[in-house]
């Protein structure tokens, strides 16, 4: 039997990782804090509150391959939070598969979703691992909401919106950046098409008499989730902050990257992006604040049985991702998942479990279900 403390948080340094250091320790869950920097680590997590009273030790480790999976050698499951995950993901994702340790990050490249599913998804289910990209506030929280939809026969269709109050992380700027690039597409008849560049909505809110500006935000998890979903034909995701001075400044970006930035070879791509991206949030946001931070996930499902509105209200979506990845971890060092292989937090753990599990901590109030379809049961 092994000695090793049963998960790894890598990328522990940033804004998510901190708080998934955090949740691990309300679960009494031993965990290795790993990354490149050692010294950093003990800085940081020596910040994060009652991690006194954690189990857990330090690990600096080069981002290779060998080196990651001599790491999870003896534990787990692996929380990655070290993006653009598309740039950074596949050396975290094989040493997982060459040492049999369940994966989980909190991306929000599609992308990157669909390679992991193209790529992997086959590999880790042959040998009875998970491999779950995308467990976080912006895509979890909103597909327990589509579930609960989902639980009524016949709702074939789903249009989902997620926003939240508060702005990226560092980490989640340079991500926001790097898919302005990429395609990314929404599901239609079971196909996936490519959204313009230039889309955008004015989104009714529900509890608001505003409205907000909602982007496709990289065309998000929910349409890879749902591809082969014989319950679901179309999927379509919008969604970003409250903040609208924020999302005119990433149509205005866009606008900048179809015009110049596109037009540079690869590499350069990636620096004037970063650069970009560095330039407008350099620093770590304050903690989040549960009177202030809030979210908002809104689920409209409808199909020849009828319609289902889903709304969830929460705080503080950092906050969340932060549970959602410790629970998971927590999970799987006791119990095999639902589903193995490719599969969303809600695949793997079960969407009401993962709403109890949020509820719990306080961080989502009772979902709120309208419509007129007949409800199973």
């Amino acid at each position: 039997m092994s000695s090793k403390k049963p998960v790894v948080i890598y990328g522990v340094t940033g804004y998510t990782g901190r708080l998934v250091a955090e949740f691990l320790r309300e679960y009494h869950m031993p965990f290795i804090a790993a990354g490149r920097d050692a010294k950093r680590i003990k800085e940081v997590l020596d910040k994060v509150p009652g991690i006194e009273n954690a189990d857990y030790e330090i690990a600096e480790v080069e981002h290779t391959t060998e080196a990651l999976t001599k790491l999870l050698k003896g534990t787990k499951v692996l929380c990655n939070m070290v993006g653009p995950f598309m740039e950074y993901g596949p050396e975290a994702v094989e040493a997982c598969l060459a040492a049999g340790v369940h994966y989980t990050d909190t991306n929000g490249e599609q992308n990157w979703m669909m390679a992991c599913d193209e790529r992997w998804g086959a590999k880790f289910a042959e040998k009875n691992l998970l491999l779950s990209p995308g467990i976080a506030q912006m895509y979890t929280t909103g597909e327990i909401a589509a579930q609960l939809c989902l639980e009524t026969p016949g709702l074939d269709t789903l249009d989902i919106l997620v926003l939240w109050k508060g702005f990226p992380t560092y980490a989640s700027t340079q991500t926001i950046f790097s898919i302005l690039t990429a395609n990314f597409y929404y599901l239609e008849n079971k196909k996936y098409l490519q959204w313009s560049p230039f889309a955008k909505a004015e989104a009714i809110v529900p509890g608001q008499h505003a409205v907000a500006m909602t982007l496709p935000w990289g065309g998000t998890a929910h349409p890879v989730w749902f591809k082969n979903d014989p319950r679901v034909k179309d999927c379509k995701a919008m969604g970003g902050v409250f903040e609208r001075t924020v999302m005119e400044g990433v149509v205005q970006i866009t606008q900048v990257v179809e015009d110049q930035i596109k037009k540079l070879p690869k590499d350069q791509q990636k620096k004037a992006l970063s650069d970009m991206a560095a330039s407008l949030q350099a620093g770590m946001p304050p903690r989040e604040n549960q009177r202030v931070n809030t979210s908002v996930d809104s689920v409209h499902a409808s199909g020849p049985a009828g319609r289902l509105h889903c709304v969830i209200h929460g705080t503080c979506n950092y906050k969340q991702t932060g549970l959602l990845q410790a629970y998971a971890a927590y999970h799987l060092c006791q119990a095999p998942p639902k589903k193995v292989g490719f599969a969303s937090g809600c695949q793997a753990f079960g969407h009401r479990e993962l709403l109890g599990v949020l509820q719990s901590f306080g961080l989502v109030s009772d979902p709120i279900i309208t419509g007129n379809a007949r409800r199973a049961g």
